[in-house]
């Protein structure tokens, strides 16, 4: 697809590699990496591809640079099948900087589908190592809060119906906390397109960040959209995991690459996690275990992930 050309053209001029079959559609490819040297690179997936996975592919590496790297991120920033920009910002950030290593995320100009034609802008420096994580203990949760967006032609009304809508949905199940979630609408120099959503995320006392989001598309009521996110969250705090589904496959490359032994407890492993294991295992001599945790709590369908991390020393610094 685009944007998968697209995240391996960004990795090849990254490194100064080579890249063979790299083609739309093209089923097998032959990548040669060089030097990670890091500088101003433009991915542009020319279409509503994911700005966010571009990113997730550059990381580890940026991260292994011999210098800072400035990435131009092109594409749709709220996008289906993939996690929202405002998700990045908002839970993997702060919980993926726990390895040990700070980025910086500028949103410059919002794209949905169909068009894309939005701009991210990630400026990152390298590290020595990353250090291990564990995100085992989830705490009680504290505050839940949240931002439902349109954007384009869309009436400011249909950003606080999918709010309102959402915390409804959270209020029958948490009574006692209160929920704020912003009905925003994105300014029209800052979107290109017509988009609507809403994220909602659950921060816990021991730092934790859970969240559920949701696309507003052509013909889906905006109801709908709120209480789909708000029901996504409840999913995710429900099994007693210390972060959500989304983030699980996520954590597995850093966890791979970092010196020590990380452990996360997660919900029920996805598909995503565990094909995100398995290439880790391949690419890396990082060895992973996946147990079921042992709860006092019967009705909890918990999971934890433990990894033996490779250690992987950037030679750069």
């Amino acid at each position: 697809r685009p944007q998968h050309l697209s995240g391996l053209e960004m990795i090849r001029d990254l490194c100064e590699g080579k890249l063979e079959g790299g083609e739309i559609g093209s089923t097998e490819i032959t990548f040669t990496p060089g030097k990670i040297k890091g500088g101003t690179h433009i991915a542009d997936t020319k279409t509503a591809g994911s700005v966010c996975l571009l990113m997730q592919v550059a990381m580890p590496c940026v991260l292994f640079a011999a210098s800072p790297s400035e990435l131009h991120l092109k594409g749709g920033t709220n996008a289906e099948m993939a996690p929202q920009i405002d998700y990045t910002v908002m839970v993997f950030k702060p919980i993926v900087e726990k390895f040990n290593f700070t980025f910086n995320c500028d949103i410059r100009k919002r794209g949905y589908y169909p068009q894309g034609g939005g701009e991210v802008i990630v400026q990152m420096s390298p590290v020595k190592e990353l250090s291990p994580i564990n995100l085992t203990e989830r705490g009680t949760v504290t505050k839940i809060y949240g931002r439902a967006f349109v954007a384009g032609a869309l009436p400011i009304k249909l950003a606080k119906d999918m709010s309102s809508a959402a915390v409804r949905c959270i209020r029958k199940e948490i009574r006692d906390l209160y929920v704020n979630i912003q009905a925003v609408r994105e300014p029209d120099d800052q979107a290109v397109g017509t988009g609507s959503g809403i994220i909602i995320v659950a921060e816990t006392s021991t730092g934790c960040l859970l969240a559920g989001s949701s696309l507003g598309k052509r013909g889906k009521n905006s109801d709908k959209v709120g209480i789909e996110a708000a029901e996504i969250l409840l999913r995710n705090l429900k099994h007693g995991g210390a972060v959500d589904d989304s983030l699980q496959d996520q954590l597995i490359i850093f966890m791979a690459l970092a010196k020590g032994v990380s452990r996360v407890k997660s919900g029920p492993i996805t598909l995503h996690t565990q094909t995100a294991i398995h290439f880790a295992e391949q690419l890396t001599k990082a060895k992973f275990t996946v147990t079921k945790s042992e709860e006092e709590d019967p009705s909890k369908d918990a999971y934890i992930i433990e990894c033996q991390g490779m250690g992987m020393i950037n030679s750069n610094l």
